[in-house]
């Protein structure tokens, strides 16, 4: 069987801060459907990489590809309308207001009347925010939010406001979803919904994911492809069984034994 299209290509990235090198030619290809984990101890340059992707830092050098264009030096909301949507490893919501209206912020991108449209065709204006809704009402029945569609974020437990991030990044209607570090300060049962629900995302709404997750045992689990990083360079890239085994994944996480 063929393998299916590159959907993301990452090639040669170098990015740095000053004297630090946070990505050091890093490359790898991510592939139509398939949910690939960026690992990596702590400082190797995994958000840098995701980062780098959603278009919020600039590499000095290497190209970014989404499904063959070059994206290298676009502006985030362009990389959105192209399908690219990510969540944050801190988390970035209006806490002032409600899940719905969060989701619903996040449909800008694709809402078509203008201020002047909205004056004088009342009616289409109308229509179109008639449609949005059925979107973000779908999302929130997804990932079973019912029980606080109009409630405020910033009331919400950190669990829960982990979902409305992800809601929002799945209102962009994306193909391919960045997920920085989803499960991040959850209990086990909030990880386990999590898991399930990006699953879900992947098997019945076919979006390709890039995830980074300290969780090694749900990496291992839910993954298809795993890229290692240290220190900002890639050291290891392979399925969940060969990077279990790699010795110099091994080595970064554990140390080099004397």
């Amino acid at each position: 069987m063929d393998n299916p299209p590159i959907k993301l290509s990452v090639q040669n990235l170098t990015l740095r801060f000053g004297g630090i090198t946070a990505l050091d030619d890093v490359s790898f290809d991510v592939r139509q459907g398939e949910i690939l984990a960026l690992i990596g101890p702590n400082g190797a340059g995994k958000t840098s990489c995701i980062n780098s992707i959603g278009g919020f830092y600039r590499p000095q050098s290497g190209r970014i590809y989404l499904d063959g264009r070059d994206i290298t030096r676009l502006p985030p909301y362009q990389r959105a309308k192209l399908g690219l949507s990510r969540t944050f490893q801190n988390i970035a919501l209006y806490t002032n207001a409600t899940t719905l209206d969060n989701l619903m912020a996040a449909r800008h991108i694709h809402m078509r009347s203008s201020l002047l449209g909205e004056a004088i065709f009342w009616g289409m204006a109308q229509r179109e925010e008639i449609k949005h809704r059925r979107v973000v009402e779908e999302i929130i029945d997804f990932l079973e939010m019912q029980a606080i569609r109009k409630s405020v974020v910033g009331k919400l437990g950190y669990g829960l406001r982990k979902r409305v991030e992800l809601g929002r990044a799945l209102a962009l209607e994306p193909s391919l979803l960045l997920l920085d570090e989803p499960m991040a300060g959850m209990n086990v049962e909030e990880k386990e919904d999590m898991a399930r629900f990006i699953l879900d995302i992947h098997e019945r709404r076919g979006v390709t994911i890039v995830l980074i997750e300290h969780d090694m045992g749900l990496v291992m689990d839910i993954a298809q492809r795993i890229v290692v990083l240290d220190f900002g360079r890639k050291i290891a890239e392979g399925t969940p069984q060969e990077i279990r085994t790699n010795q110099a994944v091994i080595n970064a996480y554990l140390g080099q034994a004397e």
